[in-house]
């Protein structure tokens, strides 16, 4: 409603990963049983990743100007890296998720894809939840600088290839030579432990509210909660042919929300991933954000035995419920790369300015060309 009042013209929905790679202990990024497998359209052999695949891809291959995509963990900035666009996963709760099939209140958050940053900007101040009261994220974009600018590397950078590591270590030289301040070395507490507490809230949270969204849904809809889901996937082989329920299975196990496990595990991710993880290390070091590498490069499309990601760095923000976004910096044998700026809660305004900045020095995005294959 907020983008039709604003002028915009919907063209329709995109494919996703199916329960947005909230199904399966394994899936394909981009597959749903409704809508086969999208493509990546650098290499159309490639994943596209995911959830939020078709977003992607619609923007990237000049099918629409702009998207939106909805993420609990990568969703927004894995797909918008691997297909090289811009894409930005807001603080939970700064847009609406009215509407949207829930995995968790905890981590869900609807954003803005477009090629550049100052589109993504202009659709997130169209999507704002008005009870916000936002500034506009465009407004100074234009003068935006990395002079001055602290901004650290976290340690976990190190996770990801050579390739990687080095298409990334141009883009902080670059960010250097204009003026940027880098940290390195940044540890953030407790990520393996945050790691377990927030499956465990997902899964709780999946249970608590697609519950109540099937509660609420038109009389036609005859699967009204996750044991139905459970049953219908069950009856209608084609739902499960390439990838199981184990997920969906597991999180019908969990309890009720009120449990000691999930408030346990929400009292952790307060802690860490927040009071004295972001906020702490950022506060302590007058961090103006962090950075990371988005993505490894693409990886070849397997139906049968599912993605095959090796390192990524979207869980400190999704965890903590904080806002990310990614921006073009490079290929690697033609397949884009991006870099994620995150920071603490409420600070798109400030990331937005920095990845604005790196964009207009680098200009690193260029358009897909739809090969079939890499080629030697």
């Amino acid at each position: 409603m907020q983008l039709e009042q604003a002028g915009a013209i919907i063209l329709g929905k995109a494919n996703l990963s199916e329960w947005a790679n909230f199904k399966s202990s394994f899936s394909s990024s981009g597959y749903s049983t409704l809508g086969g497998q999208t493509k990546n359209p650098y290499v159309l052999d490639r994943t596209p990743c995911g959830s939020s695949s078709g977003s992607a891809v619609a923007v990237s291959a000049g099918l629409a100007l702009l998207a939106i995509g909805t993420e609990t963990d990568g969703s927004i900035v894995c797909p918008s890296a691997h297909n090289g666009v811009v894409g930005i996963k807001p603080t939970v709760g700064l847009v609406s998720g009215d509407g949207i099939i829930p995995i968790s209140h905890s981590q869900d958050s609807a954003g803005p894809m477009a090629k550049s940053v100052m589109g993504a900007a202009l659709l997130l101040n169209t999507i704002v939840n008005s009870t916000k009261q936002p500034i506009d994220f465009t407004q100074g974009l234009s003068a935006a600088s990395l002079k001055g600018k602290r901004i650290a590397i976290t340690s976990h950078v190190g996770q990801f290839p050579p390739a990687v590591q080095a298409v990334f270590a141009q883009a902080v030289a670059t960010m250097k030579a204009n003026g940027a301040e880098i940290i390195e070395g940044i540890d953030l507490p407790e990520m393996e432990a945050l790691g377990s507490a927030e499956l465990d809230i997902l899964l709780y949270d999946f249970k608590h509210d697609l519950n109540a969204y099937l509660a609420t849904t038109p009389e036609q809809v005859k699967v009204k909660n996750l044991n139905q889901l459970i049953q219908f996937n069950q009856q209608h082989p084609s739902t499960i042919k390439y990838f199981d329920q184990y997920l969906i299975e597991e999180a019908a196990k969990k309890g009720d929300i009120t449990e000691h496990r999930y408030q346990e595990a929400q009292a952790l991710v307060e802690k860490f991933a927040r009071q004295q993880g972001i906020d702490k290390i950022m506060q302590e070091n007058r961090l103006d954000a962090f950075i990371a590498p988005t993505n490894t490069p693409s990886w070849s499309i397997d139906i049968i035995n599912g993605d095959n990601f090796s390192a990524s760095s979207s869980s400190p923000a999704a965890i903590a419920g904080y806002p990310s976004i990614t921006v073009p910096m490079g290929f690697y044998y033609g397949l884009p790369l991006g870099i994620s700026f995150f920071a603490e809660a409420y600070s798109e305004a400030k990331l937005i300015k920095l990845a604005y900045a790196f964009e207009q020095l680098t200009n690193a995005r260029k358009a897909p060309q739809f090969k079939a294959t890499l080629t030697p």
